[in-house]
């Protein structure tokens, strides 16, 4: 009997992803533990292995195809000692059906139609819809907005209403392709027909709401170009707008004399040992060592090593920092596990290596998922100080500014100094002030005298 290969969830929070390439190709006979085919995720490439043996009798999603739904037949294979063809020619019968919850009735009026659990497997033709009145998603002004379940998704996730969506589908009901066509601003409707939101109506973080079509009519035609939103730049707009919204925050900023970490740093690395090469073993950055003084920082302050949940307070036995490392197609957050435990050279090594699988989007959901707080460093760009939003499950995050020289009053005298300002954004539900006061304080003591890092 021929076997479906599914698209994988690479991570407990994935509902679709890009099937950027496949590494096997009709006709290849495949075994177990085979990788067949790179998936891209909002932050990561990564390689999909096959499970059983055979021989690949049909490929039905196309590389570089995007925004496959997890549990969609992406192709079909034909176990050993069966006939090829015969596998090639019901290939997609035993797909998937959808999850009850997208074929559940219309909602009240009152209410929007939640959105699915699982996608439908595969596109069915438009012609083949059935006449039947189809789930409804409600306006802004109580009207009914007929659509297909991955519509309401993909304009859930691009953040496009849908009563501003002119349907292509039976009876004016709006499918994917409407929505993808909307991403760009064809098929809008006019602010007057796509009006109903009642007025004094506001934004995510509390500013009048403006619609698409309002914002284009800001700007002239052809004075712009108008970029889709990548799936990563979606879960960043998402997860930052989640995070400002639902989470009180406060925020505490220190100055940290950089004179004997600088000379610590200079000593260390000018002794560092050489490779087979001739190259260093490590060469430490500013960055490093405040990864190290945040990890240890955390472990003397563990009351401020936490995550918030509604049901209790998690409190991690190790500091796994988080570093934002930017990328050209928007950010991440690899994270340092046990970072109390390790060396300062083993930080160094470990977080050169993250950065450029980060670069490359070849990070494992488990190498960016979790961790108790992070670091995130503007200092090389000269930035002098500013606040970072917390990264949810996150408690707190520390925004690094650069390290300059300033005067400062030591013993009644104005001298220059190297000084670095950072500023702790917490989570006030998990962390109070006099707590984060706590934590920043034994921070800038570990980064003031970078020999108590190594006792």
């Amino acid at each position: 009997m021929p076997i479906n290969i599914l698209m994988p969830a690479l991570s407990p929070t994935m509902e679709k992803g890009n099937l950027a390439k496949w590494l096997k190709k009709e006709g290849d006979k495949v075994k177990s533990g085979d990788v067949i085919a790179e998936i891209e995720t909002d932050k990561a490439t990564m390689e999909v292995e096959a499970v059983d043996e055979g021989t690949i009798a049909k490929i039905l999603v196309a590389e570089g195809t995007q925004d496959v739904a997890v549990n969609a037949v992406i192709a079909v294979l034909a176990a050993d000692g069966e006939d090829v063809k015969a596998a090639s020619s019901g290939a997609g019968a035993d797909k998937p059906k959808p999850a009850p919850a997208a074929e559940a009735p219309a909602p009240k009026p009152a209410t929007a139609a939640p959105a699915p659990t699982a996608a439908p497997a595969a596109k069915a033709p438009a012609a083949a819809a059935a006449p039947a009145p189809q789930p409804a998603a409600a306006q802004s002004n109580g009207a009914r907005v007929f659509s297909s379940p991955l519509a309401r998704r993909l304009a859930k996730d691009a953040g496009i209403e849908l009563g501003r969506i002119t349907g292509s589908g039976p009876h004016g009901r709006v499918v994917a392709a409407d929505v993808e066509k909307a991403k760009s601003g064809q098929g809008l409707k006019p602010a007057a027909a796509a009006a109903g939101a009642p007025a004094g109506a506001t934004g995510a973080i509390g500013a009048p709401a403006m619609s698409d079509q309002q914002i284009l009519g800001l700007y002239e035609q052809g004075a712009y170009e108008s970029v889709p939103h990548d799936s990563m730049r979606r879960t960043i707009a998402q997860r930052l707008t989640a995070a400002t919204n639902s989470m009180p925050t406060f925020y505490l900023t220190v100055d940290c004399d950089l004179g004997k970490l600088s000379s610590a740093r200079e000593e260390i690395n000018a002794a560092a040992g050489k490779d087979k090469d001739g190259k260093p073993l490590y060469k430490l950055s500013v960055n490093d060592f405040v990864i190290k003084a945040m990890a240890i920082a955390l472990k003397k302050i563990p009351e401020a090593n936490v995550s918030w949940t509604e049901a209790a307070m998690l409190r991690h036995k190790h500091s796994d920092i988080g570093v934002a490392v930017a990328l050209p197609f928007g950010l991440i957050t690899p994270i340092i596990r046990q970072a109390e435990i390790k060396s300062i050279s083993a930080i160094s090594n470990e977080m050169k290596e993250l950065a450029a699988r980060a670069k490359a989007k070849k990070l494992k959901p488990n190498e960016y998922q979790g961790g108790a707080s992070s670091v995130s460093n503007l200092g090389m760009f000269g930035i002098k100080d500013f606040t970072a939003v917390i990264n949810p499950p996150q408690s707190s995050i520390l925004a690094v500014g650069t390290g300059e020289e300033r005067a400062v009053v030591r013993n009644g005298q104005i001298v220059a100094a190297t000084i670095m300002s950072v500023t702790l954004s917490c989570d006030h539900r998990a962390i109070d002030g006099a707590l984060g006061a706590e934590l920043i304080t034994a921070f800038k003591k570990l980064i003031e005298n970078p020999v108590m890092m190594v006792v």
